[in-house]
């Protein structure tokens, strides 16, 4: 067996060839992934065909925010195979999972229920008020959504996110527009994006792991923070 170091990115591991994460809850394995222990660690390999965010590292992210203590917000958890990964990243930090459809949810009820870093939300979130009162701000806010709202989805997700947070969108073309060339798509995404204040930091095809999907890395630009001012009128006004 290949011996399993650091990877360039924090709390990620890998053999040379596969990605892995340090269980969180050892001899539980979540979607039949192997489990390798090494020199008193068990690692769970990360399958880039079952996760667009292995993908994303695999097709050379420079952007990975989570630490050890960070907060993500996770809109379309399903049954949590990616955000289980999440969980064990950062282990001391809580990742919230929103999901609508109950059959997922139950199976994500359960994980969580041994993950003690994550929390399960049957929302929607097309409305985020539903649980706005459970989450507060947010290091990261991810979003996995194959509806055609997508775009609308993620934007007013943002409010969540902390004023240096990281938002990362997997963009699924053949949902917005079957009709378009996926190329066309993932163009009006990120100019839709831009122009309603984010800044994209980074975009990444995410074949041959996944087909027609795109992920977008972005950060708040001013355009979207609350200025000063607002903020002290707030205060005064409190």
């Amino acid at each position: 067996m290949e011996k399993i170091v650091p990877h360039e990115l924090p709390n990620v591991y890998t053999d040379g060839r596969t990605l892995y994460t340090e269980n969180l809850v050892p001899g539980q394995s979540v979607y039949g992934e192997k489990l390798v222990p090494h020199f008193g660690v068990e690692y769970r390999a990360w399958n880039p065909k079952r996760s667009k965010l292995a993908a994303l590292i695999l097709k050379g992210c420079r952007t990975f925010p989570f630490e050890k203590n960070s907060t993500v917000l996770y809109l379309g958890a399903a049954t949590g195979t990616t955000a289980s990964h999440v969980s064990d990243i950062v282990a001391e930090g809580m990742v919230y999972c929103v999901e609508l459809s109950p059959l997922p949810f139950r199976k994500l009820v359960s994980l969580c229920e041994i993950r003690f870093d994550m929390m399960p939300l049957l929302a929607d979130a097309n409305n985020p008020e539903g649980y706005e009162q459970l989450v507060g701000k947010v290091d990261v806010l991810y979003q996995d959504i194959a509806q055609r709202n997508q775009v609308e989805i993620f934007l007013k997700n943002l409010k969540f996110l902390k004023e240096k947070g990281v938002a990362y969108l997997m963009v699924k073309a053949r949902s917005i527009d079957v009709s378009k060339d996926p190329e066309e798509v993932y163009d009006s995404v990120k100019l839709e994006l831009v122009e309603a204040g984010l800044k994209v930091i980074e975009s990444s095809d995410l074949a041959p792991y996944e087909k027609d999907h795109m992920a977008v890395v972005g950060i708040l630009s001013s355009k979207l923070l609350p200025s000063r001012k607002n903020q002290n009128r707030k205060k005064n006004l409190g």
